[in-house]
C-alpha cells in the first residue's frame, strides 16, 4: 500500500497542487479587479509613492511646527522643488530657441547631405522626394490619426485625475496616517494586532526602501548624463540632465524620451555626427541604468536579487504592460516581507515589531 495511489506522497503533492491552483486563481481574481479600477490601483500607488518620499521631510520640519503644517510643508515643498525642475529647464530652452531653431534647420541640411551620399539611401529618392512623399501618406492616414489623438487625449485626462486623485489622498496619508491605520488595526482580532502591525511595518518599509532606491538611481543618471553631455559639448547640458533624471522615474518611456530629446539638441546644435556621438552615450547611460544601478540600488533596498527584479519587472511588462513593469518590483517587494514577517513565530514578531504609527507616518489625529 506505501506505494499505491493512496500512498502519502500522491496526496501531499495532489495537496500541493490544489494549493497552487488555488493561489494562481486568487492571484487572477486580483489582476482582474485591479483592471476594473485602473485609475483607483494607480492613484493609491502614487499617493503611496508621494507619501514614502514627503515623510522624512514632514519629519524634519515637524522639529520646529505641528505636525499638520509640517506635513503640508513638505508637500510644498514638493510642489515647488518640481515646478522648480520644470521651469528652469522650459526656461532655458526659451532662452535659446531662435539660436536652436537656425542650428537646427542647418543640421537638417548637413544630415540630407550625409544621408543623400549613401547609395541604399541615394536609390530611394531626394529628401524633398521624402517630405513630398511624407505628407501624401499623412493626408491618406488622416482619419486614423484624429482617432489615435482623440485616445490619447482621454489618456492624459485620466492620467491627470490620477495625479489629482493621489495628492488628496496624499495629503491624508501625511496628516491622518496613523489614525487610519488604527481604524484598519481595530478590524483584526486584538490578539492578532502584533502580527499585523510587523507585518504592515515589514511592507512599508520595502515600499519606501524601494522609492528611496528610485531616487538615488534617477540622481546618478541625471549626474552621469550631465557629465557627458558637457563633456561632448552639447548646449543645455544641466537642463538636460534635469531632464534625464525626471525621465528615470517612468520606466521604458522615459529614458528614451530623454535620449531622443538630447540627440536632437545635439543634432541642432552641432550636427549629425555629435548627435550619433550622443545617441551612443545617452544608450550606454540608460544601460547602465536598467542592467547596473537599478538592480543594485533598488534591489539592495527592496531586499530583493537583481535576477529576481529583471525576471520580475520583466513578467510584469508581459502582464501589464508599462503600469505592470512599474509596479512589479514594488509589490514583489511588500509580498515578500508581508510573508516572510507572517512566517515568524509570535515571539519573534514580538521582539522585531515596528512602532505603531510607522506604516503610515504619525499623522495629526
Amino acid at each position: 500500500m506505501g506505494t499505491g495511489f493512496g500512498a502519502p506522497w500522491i496526496r501531499s503533492t495532489g495537496d500541493l497542487a490544489w494549493k497552487l491552483i488555488g493561489i494562481g486563481l486568487a492571484v487572477a481574481l486580483v489582476f482582474y479587479v485591479v483592471s476594473l479600477v485602473q485609475l483607483v490601483f494607480v492613484a493609491l500607488f502614487l499617493a503611496l509613492v508621494f507619501t514614502s518620499v514627503l515623510l522624512p521631510l514632514g519629519d524634519l520640519y515637524d522639529r520646529v511646527m505641528p505636525r499638520g503644517l509640517a506635513m503640508a510643508a513638505s508637500l510644498l515643498t514638493a510642489v515647488l522643488a518640481v515646478g522648480g525642475l520644470v521651469t528652469y529647464v522650459v526656461s532655458s530652452v526659451v532662452s535659446r530657441w531662435e539660436e536652436l531653431a537656425a542650428e537646427f534647420g542647418t543640421g537638417l541640411s548637413d544630415l540630407a547631405v550625409l544621408v543623400t551620399d549613401i547609395p541604399l539611401v541615394a536609390s530611394l529618392g531626394t529628401p524633398g522626394q521624402w517630405l513630398q512623399d511624407g505628407g501624401a501618406w499623412l493626408q491618406e492616414n488622416a482619419g486614423s490619426y484624429a482617432g489615435t489623438a482623440a485616445q490619447s487625449a482621454g489618456i492624459i485626462g485620466e492620467g491627470a485625475t490620477a495625479v489629482v486623485l493621489a495628492i488628496f489622498c496624499t495629503v491624508f496619508f501625511l496628516t491622518q496616517g496613523s489614525r487610519m491605520w488604527r481604524w484598519v488595526l481595530s478590524l483584526v482580532p486584538a490578539d492578532r494586532h502584533d502580527r499585523w502591525e510587523s507585518a504592515a511595518g515589514a511592507g512599508w518599509t520595502a515600499f519606501s526602501g524601494f522609492t528611496r532606491g528610485m531616487f538615488f538611481v534617477a540622481l546618478a543618471d541625471g549626474a552621469l548624463a550631465g557629465v557627458f553631455l558637457s563633456v561632448v559639448g552639447v548646449p543645455l547640458a544641466l537642463p538636460l540632465s534635469v531632464v534625464v533624471f525626471l525621465g528615470a522615474f517612468v520606466p521604458m518611456i522615459g529614458p528614451v524620451a530623454a535620449i531622443v530629446v538630447a540627440a536632437l539638441v545635439a543634432l541642432a546644435a552641432k550636427g549629425p555626427v555629435l548627435a550619433l556621438v550622443v545617441l551612443i552615450g545617452m544608450v550606454v547611460v540608460a544601460q547602465i541604468d536598467a542592467n547596473v544601478l537599478q538592480p543594485l540600488i533598488t534591489g539592495k533596498q527592496v531586499s530583493l536579487h537583481p535576477v529576481v527584479m529583471a525576471l520580475v519587472v520583466a513578467g510584469g511588462s508581459v502582464v501589464g504592460g508599462l503600469l505592470g513593469a512599474v509596479v512589479a518590483v514594488p509589490l514583489t517587494a511588500v509580498t515578500w516581507a508581508v510573508i516572510s514577517t507572517l512566517r515568524k513565530t509570535p515571539a519573534q514578531v514580538t521582539t522585531s515589531g515596528t512602532a505603531p504609527g510607522t506604516v503610515s507616518g504619525d499623522g495629526a489625529d
